[in-house]
Protein backbone atom coordinates (compact mmCIF):
# COMPACT_ATOMS: atom_id res chain seq x y z
CA UNK A 1 0.00 0.00 0.00
CA UNK A 2 1.48 3.33 -1.02
CA UNK A 3 0.00 5.11 1.98
CA UNK A 4 1.08 2.50 4.51
CA UNK A 5 2.50 3.94 7.72
CA UNK A 6 5.45 2.63 9.68
CA UNK A 7 3.41 3.08 12.87
CA UNK A 8 -0.34 3.55 13.21
CA UNK A 9 -2.24 3.48 16.51
CA UNK A 10 -6.00 3.83 16.91
CA UNK A 11 -7.46 4.52 20.37
CA UNK A 12 -4.50 2.78 22.00
CA UNK A 13 -4.76 2.51 25.79
CA UNK A 14 -2.75 0.81 28.50
CA UNK A 15 -4.26 0.05 31.90
CA UNK A 16 -2.33 -1.31 34.87
CA UNK A 17 -4.21 -3.02 37.70
CA UNK A 18 -2.39 -2.85 41.02
CA UNK A 19 -4.42 -4.57 43.75
CA UNK A 20 -7.57 -2.45 43.98
CA UNK A 21 -6.12 0.47 42.02
CA UNK A 22 -6.42 0.97 38.25
CA UNK A 23 -3.83 3.21 36.59
CA UNK A 24 -4.44 4.50 33.07
CA UNK A 25 -0.86 4.83 31.79
CA UNK A 26 -2.01 5.67 28.24
CA UNK A 27 -5.41 6.88 27.10
CA UNK A 28 -6.80 6.97 23.55
CA UNK A 29 -3.48 7.43 21.71
CA UNK A 30 -3.95 8.07 17.98
CA UNK A 31 -0.69 8.65 16.13
CA UNK A 32 0.78 7.77 12.75
CA UNK A 33 4.47 7.84 11.87
CA UNK A 34 5.83 7.63 8.33
CA UNK A 35 8.88 5.77 7.12
CA UNK A 36 12.10 7.77 7.52
CA UNK A 37 10.57 10.15 10.08
CA UNK A 38 12.64 11.41 13.00
CA UNK A 39 10.20 11.78 15.88
CA UNK A 40 10.72 12.76 19.50
CA UNK A 41 8.31 11.53 22.17
CA UNK A 42 8.78 13.76 25.18
CA UNK A 43 7.19 14.42 28.52
CA UNK A 44 7.96 14.52 32.24
CA UNK A 45 8.41 11.46 34.42
CA UNK A 46 5.10 9.61 34.66
CA UNK A 47 3.74 11.06 31.42
CA UNK A 48 3.50 7.66 29.72
CA UNK A 49 6.35 8.06 27.24
CA UNK A 50 8.24 4.96 28.40
CA UNK A 51 5.04 2.91 28.35
CA UNK A 52 4.31 4.12 24.83
CA UNK A 53 7.83 3.24 23.70
CA UNK A 54 7.48 -0.22 25.25
CA UNK A 55 4.28 -0.86 23.28
CA UNK A 56 5.51 0.64 20.00
CA UNK A 57 8.78 -1.30 20.46
CA UNK A 58 6.87 -4.57 21.01
CA UNK A 59 8.25 -4.90 24.55
CA UNK A 60 4.76 -4.74 26.05
CA UNK A 61 1.18 -5.24 24.90
CA UNK A 62 -1.64 -2.72 24.81
CA UNK A 63 -4.87 -3.03 26.82
CA UNK A 64 -7.26 -1.79 24.12
CA UNK A 65 -7.27 -0.20 20.69
CA UNK A 66 -5.07 -1.23 17.78
CA UNK A 67 -1.45 -0.89 16.74
CA UNK A 68 0.00 -1.54 13.29
CA UNK A 69 3.76 -1.77 12.79
CA UNK A 70 5.07 -1.85 9.22
CA UNK A 71 1.55 -2.79 8.06
CA UNK A 72 1.20 -5.68 10.52
CA UNK A 73 -1.49 -5.66 13.22
CA UNK A 74 0.45 -6.52 16.38
CA UNK A 75 -2.38 -5.77 18.81
CA UNK A 76 -3.19 -9.38 19.66
CA UNK A 77 0.20 -11.04 19.33
CA UNK A 78 1.67 -13.09 22.16
CA UNK A 79 5.11 -12.58 23.72
CA UNK A 80 6.86 -15.02 21.36
CA UNK A 81 5.44 -13.33 18.26
CA UNK A 82 6.34 -9.90 19.64
CA UNK A 83 9.92 -11.11 20.24
CA UNK A 84 10.22 -12.20 16.59
CA UNK A 85 8.99 -8.82 15.32
CA UNK A 86 11.27 -7.00 17.77
CA UNK A 87 14.31 -8.89 16.52
CA UNK A 88 13.47 -8.42 12.84
CA UNK A 89 12.18 -4.85 12.72
CA UNK A 90 13.37 -2.85 15.74
CA UNK A 91 16.67 -1.64 17.16
CA UNK A 92 17.00 -0.18 20.67
CA UNK A 93 19.51 2.27 22.14
CA UNK A 94 19.19 2.75 25.91
CA UNK A 95 20.53 5.30 28.37
CA UNK A 96 22.52 2.61 30.21
CA UNK A 97 24.06 1.09 27.04
CA UNK A 98 23.14 -2.50 28.14
CA UNK A 99 26.39 -4.01 26.87
CA UNK A 100 27.99 -7.31 27.96
CA UNK A 101 31.08 -6.15 29.92
CA UNK A 102 33.25 -9.22 29.26
CA UNK A 103 32.59 -9.36 25.51
CA UNK A 104 34.36 -7.18 22.96
CA UNK A 105 32.52 -4.76 20.70
CA UNK A 106 32.11 -7.26 17.87
CA UNK A 107 30.53 -9.85 20.15
CA UNK A 108 28.19 -7.24 21.64
CA UNK A 109 27.04 -6.10 18.21
CA UNK A 110 26.61 -9.69 16.99
CA UNK A 111 24.06 -10.49 19.70
CA UNK A 112 20.83 -9.68 17.75
CA UNK A 113 22.18 -11.70 14.81
CA UNK A 114 22.69 -14.72 17.05
CA UNK A 115 19.02 -14.55 18.07
CA UNK A 116 18.12 -14.23 14.38
CA UNK A 117 20.05 -17.39 13.49
CA UNK A 118 22.57 -15.66 11.21
CA UNK A 119 25.66 -17.82 10.44
CA UNK A 120 28.84 -16.95 12.35
CA UNK A 121 30.88 -15.64 9.39
CA UNK A 122 28.06 -13.34 8.25
CA UNK A 123 27.49 -12.17 11.83
CA UNK A 124 31.13 -11.21 12.12
CA UNK A 125 31.16 -9.28 8.83
CA UNK A 126 27.95 -7.41 9.58
CA UNK A 127 29.09 -6.50 13.11
CA UNK A 128 32.37 -5.09 11.77
CA UNK A 129 30.53 -3.00 9.17
CA UNK A 130 28.07 -1.66 11.77
CA UNK A 131 30.96 -0.62 14.04
CA UNK A 132 32.75 1.05 11.13
CA UNK A 133 29.53 2.89 10.26
CA UNK A 134 29.45 4.49 13.73
CA UNK A 135 33.14 5.39 13.69
CA UNK A 136 34.52 2.57 15.85
CA UNK A 137 36.51 0.64 13.28
CA UNK A 138 39.64 1.04 15.42
CA UNK A 139 37.97 -0.07 18.67
CA UNK A 140 36.05 -3.19 17.65
CA UNK A 141 38.23 -5.60 19.64
CA UNK A 142 37.98 -3.55 22.85
CA UNK A 143 35.64 -4.41 25.72
CA UNK A 144 33.12 -1.85 27.05
CA UNK A 145 35.27 -1.22 30.13
CA UNK A 146 38.04 -0.01 27.80
CA UNK A 147 35.82 2.56 26.10
CA UNK A 148 34.52 6.01 26.97
CA UNK A 149 30.81 6.59 27.58
CA UNK A 150 30.34 8.00 24.10
CA UNK A 151 32.12 5.03 22.52
CA UNK A 152 29.94 2.61 24.49
CA UNK A 153 26.85 4.37 23.21
CA UNK A 154 28.19 4.07 19.66
CA UNK A 155 28.54 0.32 20.21
CA UNK A 156 24.91 0.27 21.34
CA UNK A 157 23.92 2.17 18.19
CA UNK A 158 25.86 -0.31 16.03
CA UNK A 159 24.04 -3.18 17.75
CA UNK A 160 20.71 -1.48 17.06
CA UNK A 161 21.61 -1.09 13.37
CA UNK A 162 23.11 -4.50 12.66
CA UNK A 163 19.79 -6.21 11.83
CA UNK A 164 18.79 -3.45 9.38
CA UNK A 165 15.64 -2.65 11.40
CA UNK A 166 12.64 -0.70 10.14
CA UNK A 167 12.79 1.47 13.26
CA UNK A 168 15.31 2.61 15.87
CA UNK A 169 14.22 3.62 19.38
CA UNK A 170 16.60 5.82 21.36
CA UNK A 171 15.55 5.97 25.02
CA UNK A 172 17.25 8.92 26.77
CA UNK A 173 20.40 8.12 24.74
CA UNK A 174 22.44 11.02 26.16
CA UNK A 175 21.32 10.63 29.79
CA UNK A 176 24.64 9.15 31.00
CA UNK A 177 26.87 11.32 28.82
CA UNK A 178 28.46 14.74 29.26
CA UNK A 179 27.13 17.56 27.09
CA UNK A 180 29.84 17.41 24.40
CA UNK A 181 29.63 13.63 24.03
CA UNK A 182 25.83 13.80 24.01
CA UNK A 183 25.95 16.25 21.11
CA UNK A 184 28.23 13.85 19.19
CA UNK A 185 25.71 11.04 19.69
CA UNK A 186 22.86 13.30 18.54
CA UNK A 187 24.85 14.17 15.40
CA UNK A 188 25.18 10.43 14.79
CA UNK A 189 21.39 9.99 15.00
CA UNK A 190 20.93 12.83 12.50
CA UNK A 191 23.32 11.04 10.14
CA UNK A 192 21.39 7.79 10.56
CA UNK A 193 18.16 9.59 9.75
CA UNK A 194 19.68 11.16 6.65
CA UNK A 195 20.78 7.69 5.57
CA UNK A 196 17.15 6.51 5.57
CA UNK A 197 16.58 5.20 9.10
CA UNK A 198 13.34 5.87 10.99
CA UNK A 199 14.08 7.10 14.51
CA UNK A 200 11.94 7.59 17.60
CA UNK A 201 13.72 9.51 20.34
CA UNK A 202 12.27 9.23 23.85
CA UNK A 203 13.32 11.98 26.26
CA UNK A 204 12.23 14.32 29.02
CA UNK A 205 14.71 16.99 27.90
CA UNK A 206 13.38 19.64 25.55
CA UNK A 207 16.79 20.51 24.11
CA UNK A 208 17.29 16.85 23.14
CA UNK A 209 13.76 16.58 21.71
CA UNK A 210 14.51 19.54 19.43
CA UNK A 211 16.93 17.41 17.42
CA UNK A 212 13.94 15.62 15.87
CA UNK A 213 11.88 16.94 12.98
CA UNK A 214 8.61 16.16 14.78
CA UNK A 215 7.76 16.34 18.48
CA UNK A 216 4.96 14.45 20.24
CA UNK A 217 4.33 15.62 23.81
CA UNK A 218 2.68 13.44 26.44
CA UNK A 219 1.25 14.31 29.83
CA UNK A 220 -0.74 12.06 32.17
CA UNK A 221 -1.03 9.38 29.48
CA UNK A 222 -2.47 11.72 26.85
CA UNK A 223 -1.00 13.28 23.71
CA UNK A 224 -1.18 17.02 24.44
CA UNK A 225 0.74 18.22 21.39
CA UNK A 226 2.05 16.84 18.09
CA UNK A 227 3.83 19.20 15.71
CA UNK A 228 6.58 19.59 13.12
CA UNK A 229 9.75 21.11 14.53
CA UNK A 230 10.57 24.10 12.30
CA UNK A 231 14.24 24.20 13.31
CA UNK A 232 15.57 20.70 14.10
CA UNK A 233 19.20 20.67 15.20
CA UNK A 234 21.73 19.10 12.76
CA UNK A 235 19.04 18.30 10.15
Amino acid sequence: MSNQKLILTEHLSKIYKMESTIVAALQDINISIDYNEYVSIMGPSGSGKTTLMSILGCLDSLSSGSFYLDGVDVSGLDDDDLAVIRNQKIGFVFQTFNLMPRANCIKNVELPLIYAGVPADERHERAIKALEDVGLGDRMHHKPTELSGGQRQRVAVARALVNNPSLIFADEPTGNLDTKTGEEIMKLFADLWRNGNSIILVTHEEDIAKHASRIIKLRDGLVIDDYKNPTPIYI
